[in-house]
């Protein structure tokens, strides 16, 4: 993060393009949120969007499942693949246990997702904490140089100190960030996507945008590809206002697919074919 201002993310959001996107976001979830579908079976559209979010997930973390294998499978073991949509699922359902402690102790809240996403596949000294120096990362979507255990323990800790003290900036504007901020430090040795999207997820349900978890922006991440969720990372790491606001335009876009997928799945409710 280039800005140093006394409430960094918010000065983000006056980058141009931003408050366009912001705004864009906000219209689409309210349009989802007035459904109709939503006044009655609302859990039900949860339920299917925190399914396919982990899908999309998976999906730019190397495993492109389809949809109804995902649903159908019971069994995560074995296979590179299945253990990633595994992991991924397990972090979806541990979401809404978070937010309440994420508002306290993001760190903490990191240490348990990556607990919970390593799932006892990583040695067990090396769950749930931040790398040390000299610790490989598995993380091949994201060939960005990665920085040093210093330079992790520092930006983490004051990457929680801006959520702990609290910012003006809108939700999609303080997602982005933490997701980005997430993939660039790749602070464990394993999962870190799925980790920071994961956060991406607790920042839009926690800060009120999507309280109810219907808006997966992991599904919108999914299907605009992995080309253009690594380029637009790569404009995340420049630290340049064209790159920042690229970054979030990219991630409101997410959000945006993702409305448009439970709008779909409130449709295909109402008309009583799922």
């Amino acid at each position: 993060m280039s800005t140093t201002a006394s409430d960094p993310l918010a000065t983000l959001g006056s980058l141009p393009g931003v408050p366009d996107a912001v705004d864009s976001v906000r219209k689409a979830v309210d349009r989802v949120y007035g459904h109709r579908v939503m006044r009655r079976r609302s859990n039900e559209v949860t339920a299917e969007a925190a399914l396919r979010g982990s899908r999309g997930s998976a999906a730019l973390a190397g495993a492109d499942w389809n949809l109804e294998e995902v649903r159908r499978r019971t069994d995560f073991s074995g296979e590179d693949e299945a253990r990633t949509v595994g992991a991924a699922l397990r972090l979806t359902a541990e979401a809404g246990q978070l937010l309440s402690i994420w508002r306290q102790s993001p760190l903490r809240v990191l240490a348990r997702l990556h607990l919970v996403a390593a799932g006892g596949a990583a040695p067990d000294d090396a769950v749930g904490r931040p790398r040390l120096a000299g610790e490989p990362v598995d993380e091949p979507l994201i060939e960005a140089p990665l920085p040093g255990a210093d330079e992790v323990a520092g930006r983490l800790e004051g990457l929680s100190q801006l959520i702990i003290a609290g910012t003006a900036a809108p939700a999609l504007v303080t997602a982005a960030v933490v997701h980005g901020e997430l993939l660039a430090l790749r602070p464990f040795g394993s999962h870190n996507g799925l980790v920071a999207r994961n956060a991406e997820r607790i920042v839009l349900i926690g800060s009120g945008l999507d309280p109810k978890s219907i808006c997966p922006a992991e599904v919108g991440h999914a299907e605009q590809g992995r080309a253009a969720y690594v380029a637009a990372f790569e404009g995340y790491t420049t630290g340049t206002p064209e790159g920042l606001a690229a970054w979030i335009a990219h991630c409101g876009r997410s959000v945006e697919l993702g409305v448009r997928e439970s709008t779909a799945v409130c449709e295909a409710l109402q008309r009583g074919a799922a």
